[in-house]
């Protein structure tokens, strides 16, 4: 719809409240959104990656020849948009072009540029935002790792410390080895915005902050006595959400680490803690929206089919979107378009909420007039007179002539954030059907 015949007022609405679209093409269990915020990618429970385009609500692409065979774990789009890392329950990593996307190759497919396979399944991986070839995964009942793509023949793997810092200082002094105790497990890894360091959590509630180019841990800090489940980094790098298994979503704010390297200095200040005192519900996944200034998460269990929505600045509730008729699990935010993307538990459905625009009709011409209710009209001497029927033809003949761009795109500056920075656009082969 034409950004002028809308509701200002309806645009300038920082959250969605109705549920618009659901898409069903099998079970999906990962969602993610590009940055543009124009295509969202599946993963399902059978290793296939959907790519849905977001305008016109249809499939675009279909990621399965040489690619996963089972369940997808997680999603990360590069920053241009051309490259999808995804991992699998099938122990790889696979990192796309969607160039190749529609292109089948005869013994390979060219869309699969390149994949790694770890010694075990991997739990979580994270992409580099600002190079696709280099990746971060957690992996079950193993060390995270640091992976380097960029040579196809050599994949660079660096094995990341689990331990607190003082764990690790302490080990490093003590002259004679004694038994260690009980070994932390990193259950998720993120990259920071500008990709200069990596935050890990562990099963016992250290969030260890790792340098991302000497891969070293240059601080620790405790966040809850039990397992991390995810960390949600703002888009402006300013919040930090930890969600654990003990009911209760951590907001912390993030110290200046791009301007301040000085790890001693840095402090993790709880803003807010998020929790249902009385269902004493478990949260499955959390989103920011673009600026931080809302939280929305997904809850656990059947007699839950909701979204909670939370503004950060005072951690006030003020919104549940509803509509669902399952338990929902994965949760992202689409920034450009304000839109909200969560997939169902038992149907493996993906629903989408968004912000629904009345028609601003007047905009349609100079004079035409919205009315509240009935009145009297009367019509122009001149508005019933008979047109001649050949200077209608003629008008017609010359509007058939008139070529129409159906491929080029608008540019308007409701697209969103990164204007300078052109989205790749998916191409389509148009005789070939995508299933």
């Amino acid at each position: 719809m034409n950004l002028s015949l809308q509701d200002p007022f309806a645009v300038a609405k920082e959250y969605p409240e109705t549920l618009i679209q659901t898409f069903h093409h099998g079970h999906a269990v990962v969602i993610q959104f590009n940055v543009k915020g124009d295509y969202l990618a599946a993963g399902f429970s059978d290793g296939r990656i959907f790519i849905y385009d977001l305008v016109s609500y249809t499939i675009n692409a279909v990621l399965r020849k040489n690619g996963h065979v089972r369940q997808i774990t997680s999603l990360n789009w590069s920053h241009c948009g051309r490259y999808l890392l995804s991992s699998s329950q099938d122990w790889c990593c696979i990192l796309w072009d969607l160039k190749y996307a529609n292109k089948a190759g005869v013994d390979k497919n060219p869309a699969v540029i390149r994949k790694i396979r770890f010694d075990s399944p991997v739990w979580s991986a994270s992409l580099h935002p600002r190079n696709p070839y280099i990746l971060t995964a957690s992996l079950f009942e193993d060390d995270p790792v640091h992976v380097d793509l960029t040579d196809a023949d050599d994949f660079k793997v660096t094995k990341l410390k689990t331990e607190p810092l003082e764990q690790q200082e302490k080990e490093q002094n003590d002259a004679e080895p004694k038994k260690k105790e009980t070994k932390h497990m990193t259950l998720v890894t993120r990259f920071s915005p500008l990709g200069d360091f990596v935050m890990t959590g562990t099963s016992k509630g250290w969030l260890n902050i790792l340098n991302a180019d000497k891969l070293e841990t240059v601080y620790s800090t405790k966040v809850t006595n039990s397992n991390i489940k995810t960390l949600e980094i703002s888009r402006n790098g300013r919040k930090l959400a930890v969600n654990s298994s003990d009911r209760v979503i951590r907001q912390f704010t993030l110290p200046d680490m791009l301007n301040n390297k000085d790890p001693s200095t840095w402090e993790f200040e709880i803003e807010h803690k998020y929790q249902d005192v009385v269902n004493r519900l478990q949260w499955n996944t959390v989103a920011f929206n673009h600026n931080s200034e809302f939280l929305v998460a997904s809850t656990f269990g059947q007699s839950s089919q909701d979204l909670y929505l939370w503004e950060t600045q005072m951690g006030s509730l003020v919104k549940i979107l509803e509509g669902s008729h399952e338990e929902l699990i994965d949760v992202k935010w689409n920034y450009n378009k304000c839109m909200i993307g969560s997939t169902g538990l038992d149907t493996g459905a993906i629903y989408l909420w968004s912000v629904q625009f009345p028609s601003k009709w007047s905009a349609l011409a100079p004079d035409f007039v919205e009315i509240e209710e009935n009145d009297e009209y009367e019509e122009k001497e001149d508005e019933f007179d008979i047109i001649d029927e050949t200077e209608v033809i003629k008008k017609r003949l010359e509007e058939e002539d008139t070529e129409v761009d159906i491929i080029t795109r608008e540019t308007t500056d409701a697209r969103g954030f990164d204007t300078g920075i052109e989205s790749f656009v998916i191409p389509i082969d148009y005789e070939k059907p995508v299933f």
